[in-house]
């Protein structure tokens, strides 16, 4: 029966995410921490967290239908695949993690407020202190221009938030993402909710029934835990950007 539950700070874990409310649309439980015990615990039950007050308790969300990305449904426009070949760019991971989420923490345009907390913040700063938080960063000569992080649990990797200050920054950095999370044999790209930017880049919603399925299955698979490198920062093959979200 679809209500909300209030969590126990001292034993994480979640209800089963089918009894999220739909209204709104799969919120589940309110409550528990934001340490790295309870974070991983959230990914693991596929709910994340997503509120906008530090001063109130956690809200933690699992929506059907989920939004998500797999990297055979890539798509790259012709401009932005100009862009990637000879843009002024280049791609690094876990190099910046924590400009990546100020950047991403930063209001948009026509916004004065983020839910990615000073809370929030630290939390996932721990969390990539741990080996499981992991960051994209786009550059433009010294200056970061856009990027994106997330959380990776074995073939998964669960995409929190982006941001640009160039014309497809996010873009490429998503792209090289999904790019490189393909050669490592990585499942899809978890993008929780849907929005234009996401769903111009391939990204389609499937029944949550459906994406937990595959959340088991990709946990089978070990966790590329540490630091990530990736090819082209060992070799620089420059890729480039501009504008996203």
């Amino acid at each position: 029966m679809p209500r909300i539950h209030l969590l126990d700070p001292q034993r994480p874990g979640f209800p089963p995410p089918a009894q999220a409310l739909r209204d709104p649309n799969g919120l589940l439980a309110v409550g528990g921490d934001l340490t790295s015990r309870w974070l991983l615990a959230a990914y693991r039950s596929g709910v994340f967290p997503w509120y906008d007050d530090d001063r109130g308790p956690v809200l933690w969300w699992s929506p059907d239908p989920r939004a998500v990305l797999f990297p055979a449904e890539l798509r790259v426009s012709r401009r932005l695949a100009r862009t990637l070949r000879n843009g002024p760019f280049h791609v690094t991971f876990d190099t910046a993690f924590n400009q990546v989420v100020r950047g991403c923490a930063a209001p948009r345009s026509g916004s004065t407020g983020t839910w990615i907390t000073p809370r929030m913040q630290r939390a996932y700063q721990r969390l990539h202190r741990s080996g499981f938080a992991h960051s994209c960063e786009v550059w433009q000569a010294d200056e970061l221009v856009g990027g994106l992080y997330g959380v990776s649990l074995g073939a998964m990797f669960f995409g929190e938030s982006m941001f640009f200050r160039v014309t497809d920054a996010s873009k490429v950095a998503l792209v090289t993402l999904l790019r490189t999370i393909d050669r490592w044999g990585f499942t899809l790209l978890d993008c929780q909710v849907m929005n234009p930017h996401l769903e111009s880049l391939g990204a389609r919603e499937i029944p949550r029934e459906q994406f937990l399925e595959l959340l088991g299955a990709a946990l089978e698979q070990p966790t590329r835990q540490g630091p990530w490198h990736a090819e082209q920062q060992a070799a620089p093959e420059r890729h480039h950007a501009g504008r996203a979200g």
